[in-house]
């Protein structure tokens, strides 16, 4: 058996159970009425792809320089940071850049548990054909990861603690809304914007065509979200409009305030507690962190769930400046 990699934590569980329980919906009226929806349907038929045809022999040297990945890490400029040699610097970056790959991994693993969900919750026709080719896309997204960690890495991180509570709350969540709120606008929002970002500073050709094709699933399926929802929020009562608030707002503070890689930090032995404080007040991180809600701001505006008190929460994390961003930003 092959020794494992030198930065490579402790194997973690291998299989995990959680109970979920949800109305599954029959629709018998197969009749296409949602124009917009079917659309995305026969578009998402038109662009499936093959994780198999790309090309796999590609070497991958995660090691090779690349200043704009070194900025990305948390503590960059830190006192800790310029008392790293250059080699210790490396195992840093790459540290992180398997992190967050692996938690790409294990978000497009509850994406597909929840898109499989959405496919039985869904209360029309459309939306349940959809939810099957995104069931499809995110298999594919599973694969790709999975097996660029397996074959290329060599290794990978379990999911960060936080994350891992966000997928259980929508997996959990016996309202169909909440299943497309908690999925499509905001994990697969945030995760086309971290997409999208990497794809701009990584220069490793495998990794860039895998997030290609990744980037063309998501944006389809961040409007699959919109177009599902549009109408909907506008009809609940105030409590359930505030439930909904409340849960984004805990959600997207949840995010930008802890994927930031204590794991990592625990892994490497930095001062964990001291390191997190560093990368939160750190400028650099807070535009990056900022950044990933370019997109699940707007959209939740569009909803018409952006109201004073979802607005006064975005204002407190800086995140409300995105809120009138165009749609394709």
């Amino acid at each position: 058996m092959a020794s494992p990699h030198p930065l490579e934590p402790p194997p973690g569980l291998q299989v995990e159970p959680l109970e979920t329980a949800y109305p599954t919906l029959y629709v018998w009226r197969y009749r296409r009425e949602r124009e917009e929806l079917s659309a995305l349907y026969e578009k998402a038929k038109g662009e499936q792809w093959n994780v198999s045809s790309l090309d796999w022999s590609i070497a991958v040297d995660l090691e090779a320089p690349n200043q704009m990945m070194e900025m990305g890490v948390p503590i960059y400029g830190s006192e800790w940071w310029e008392k790293m040699t250059a080699k210790e610097r490396m195992r840093t970056r790459v540290a992180f850049e398997v992190w967050t790959t692996s938690n790409l991994l294990h978000g497009e693993q509850g994406a597909l548990f929840a898109a499989s969900q959405i496919a039985s919750a869904a209360p029309n026709i459309e939306a349940k054909l959809y939810a099957a080719t995104q069931t499809v896309d995110e298999a594919r997204h599973v694969e790709a990861f999975s097996r660029y960690l397996d074959e290329k890495i060599g290794w990978s991180f379990p999911i960060n603690r936080e994350l891992r509570r966000l997928l259980d709350q929508i997996m959990t969540d016996r309202r169909w809304d909440m299943k497309f709120l908690g999925m499509q606008i905001l994990v697969e929002g945030l995760a086309l914007a971290i997409f999208q970002l990497s794809l701009d500073i990584i220069e490793e050709p495998l990794l860039e065509s895998i997030l290609k094709g990744i980037i063309r699933d998501e944006a389809r399926h961040v409007a699959f979200g919109l177009h599902a929802l549009r109408g909907y929020y506008p009809e609940l009562t105030e409590g359930e409009r505030r439930e909904r608030e409340e849960f984004c707002g805990e959600a997207c503070a949840l995010m930008r305030d802890r994927l930031v890689g204590a794991e990592v930090f625990e892994h490497l032995g930095l001062p964990v507690k001291e390191c997190l404080a560093y990368s939160l007040q750190s400028p650099i991180m807070q535009q990056f962190r900022s950044m990933l809600f370019a997109r699940v701001v707007p959209n939740l505006k569009r909803l018409d769930l952006l109201g004073p008190r979802l607005r006064e929460r975005f204002e407190q994390l800086g995140i409300l400046q995105f809120e009138s961003l165009p749609a394709d930003a």
